[in-house]
């Protein structure tokens, strides 16, 4: 009987210890990332953006030219990085155009719209709409999403990037960061430009 009784503890102990391990393991695990939306509902990204005050990270990007660049090419310029999912949807046109715009009242700045679309296409939609102002930037070949903490790592979407803008001044000091909450949703483009006043 006593044998029965000491076995019983001793199988009521373990499964103590292995739901205590579980319960510990689980409050570990911390979220990195961030959230925003697609139509209302929550879509994961995958890290958070670079701090403000802070140095751009190292980056590489891809031209429509099919030549990368990366921090040393926009060394002593103001940068703007207009990111989207796709230069293919009606949200990311009208903030390539309506950069475009504001990119002709800047003077030593470059806005970069960025997205993991081929070159090609960015090349083509500009070059169709007329758009000389800004320049294009594909992540195709390179980790600037991760970098950049700008993965949309759930929902539909995932694979390409959020919508999110990123501003730098000539030292490549951050100025401003937006990760526009609704991807369907333009950025705030008075907050990015009141930056670098």
């Amino acid at each position: 009987m006593a044998t029965k009784k000491k076995t019983a503890k001793k199988i009521a102990k373990k499964t103590v210890k292995k739901t205590t391990k579980k319960k510990s393991s689980k409050k570990t695990v911390k979220k990195t990332g961030s959230t925003v939306t697609l139509g209302g509902n929550p879509v994961s990204v995958s890290g958070k953006l670079p701090a403000k005050g802070k140095s751009l990270p190292k980056f590489s990007l891809t031209t429509s030219a099919l030549q990368d660049i990366t921090n040393k090419d926009i060394a002593g310029k103001r940068v703007i990085f207009n990111i989207f999912p796709s230069i293919d949807t009606p949200t990311c046109a009208s903030s390539t155009r309506k950069f475009n715009e504001i990119a002709s009242s800047l003077s030593n700045t470059e806005i970069y719209c960025v997205s993991a679309d081929l070159p090609f296409a960015q090349g083509r939609f500009c070059a169709a709409e007329g758009l000389a102002n800004v320049k294009t930037a594909s992540s195709f070949r390179s980790n600037f999403g991760a970098t950049f903490g700008v993965n949309l790592t759930s929902s539909v979407l995932k694979g390409v990037m959020a919508r999110a803008v990123i501003v730098a001044d000539e030292k490549g000091k951050i100025l401003h960061t937006e990760l526009v909450s609704e991807i369907a949703n333009e950025p705030n483009y008075d907050a990015a430009i009141d930056s670098l006043r």
